[in-house]
């Protein structure tokens, strides 16, 4: 199954580049850079990180939000 991440969208919206999210989430700048380009798909660690730092953010963001199937 595919799915398709919309992370750069919403990165986009909270006027954040992707290397200063990768530094709040905890990982790698191209390892955010291959997730936000929908190359690769986060281990669960990741995800959680990603959705949970996201959600700091701006409480009203979903998993569903983020990613979504194809």
């Amino acid at each position: 199954m595919a799915y398709k991440c919309r992370l750069k969208l919403i990165l986009a919206e909270l006027e954040m580049k992707h290397g200063e999210f990768a530094d709040l989430v905890g990982i790698d700048k191209s390892t955010m850079s291959s997730i936000v380009n929908n190359k690769s798909l986060p281990s669960f660690d990741t995800l959680y990180d990603i959705v949970e730092t996201i959600r700091e953010i701006n409480p009203e963001v979903r998993l569903s939000d983020i990613w979504s199937k194809e």
